[in-house]
């Protein structure tokens, strides 16, 4: 048997542009709007793609982002300008996913990525070097190392720069030339590359993690902001959470029954009550967490537990199947947290008999 005969595994999780290629290939057949320089799709049709509609062929383009409209059309429009695009929100909000979905539906490639940590260096974002080939040739083009920036430049794509205020400050700043001279020298070879038509760059930052590198004012007006907010109501926060938990769970094949999610309501409740400090009612003031208790956490929350529904049980998601689920999503701080979530089961989840099982399930852990 040769390498060629092996067959090869199915990814764990497709880029955007893979998952949704029927999707992207419908648009384009319909699309007659004006598209801006090297774009795929017009505005009207990136739009149509992140927040779902029907086709004239009956085509059904599925949601990617369940919230406001408008503020998806300020960032396309924004990217449809030579100026870049800051998704700023709490952790959670799916500022990474609209990023990608974006660059999926505008470049056709969503993979021109810069993953910010507090260990990034200016080389991520400019280029680096082949030290082999600089060592035996000199500083030549071929000795080059481009980042996902430069690659994105020159060939008039958008590059995604996740988690922006991760990034050490004085790398922060490098981009400011980027994005207004639309160039990146390299003195080197005493030559540059020049961005062509259609670059530009989506960046992602929160402002309530540690670690976090204030933006200066500088880089700050290079970029329009869009804060993607947390769902307003329950009910949009249920449908987004249902609609993620469905694709992963068909992803990931797990043989429970989707149809029988109620589970997913209670671990919604749970979160918002705690991250607002007050039931939903509004009678009862409760003690908040230090965790940020986001629609991502949900979403683990109930993909965990439809897990071990699976698994371990009849594929129903019941109380027990979410219980350690929505503990370890609570408490980080095991002294301060502890005492919330403490105080949360005894005044809330306790005095309300449809919620007997989960309190049962919740008090069996501590047991």
């Amino acid at each position: 048997m040769t390498i060629a005969d092996i067959p090869t595994p199915t990814v764990l999780r497709e880029h955007a542009e893979q998952s949704y290629a029927d999707e992207l290939s419908a648009l384009r057949a319909v699309d007659d709007r004006p598209r801006p320089p090297q774009w795929k799709l017009s505005p009207w049709a990136v739009s149509t793609y992140l927040l779902g509609g029907a086709l004239p062929d009956g085509t059904v383009i599925t949601p990617k982002y369940i919230g406001s409209r408008r503020l998806i059309e300020i960032a396309i429009a924004s990217l449809a300008t030579d100026r870049a695009l800051l998704l700023l929100g709490v952790p959670g909000t799916a500022k990474s996913w609209v990023g990608e979905h974006l660059a999926a539906a505008i470049s056709g490639d969503s993979t021109l990525v810069v993953h910010g940590t507090a260990g990034t260096a200016e080389e991520a974002i400019r280029y680096g070097w082949n030290y082999a080939r600089l060592l035996a040739e000199g500083p030549t083009e071929g000795a080059i190392v481009p980042g996902p920036v430069m690659r994105a430049m020159r060939s008039g794509s958008l590059a995604r720069i996740e988690e922006l205020t991760r990034i050490p400050s004085d790398v922060q700043d490098s981009l400011i030339s980027i994005l207004s001279e639309k160039s990146i020298p390299i003195p080197e070879l005493d030559t540059e590359v020049q961005a062509q038509r259609g670059f530009n760059i989506i960046a992602t930052a929160n402002n309530r993690d540690k670690g976090v590198n204030d933006l200066s004012s500088a880089l700050r007006r290079r970029f329009t902001t869009v804060v993607l907010p947390l769902p307003d109501t329950l009910d949009q926060e249920v449908e987004i959470v249902e609609s993620r938990v469905r694709s992963l769970g068909a992803s990931l094949e797990l043989p429970a029954d989707l149809a029988a999610l109620s589970e997913i309501r209670r671990v919604v409740t749970v979160m918002r009550e705690l991250r607002a400090g007050v039931t939903a009612d509004g009678r009862t003031t409760i003690k908040s967490p230090s965790a940020t208790l986001s629609t991502a956490e949900a979403i683990s929350v109930v993909t965990s537990g439809l897990s071990l529904a699976a698994h371990f049980g009849d594929g129903a998601v019941r109380a027990d199947d979410v219980a350690a689920g929505l503990l370890g999503a609570v408490v980080k701080d095991p002294v301060q947290d502890a005492v919330v979530w403490e105080e949360y089961l005894e005044t809330v989840v306790r005095n309300r008999p449809e919620w007997a099982d989960l309190y049962r399930a919740c008090r069996d852990l501590g047991d």
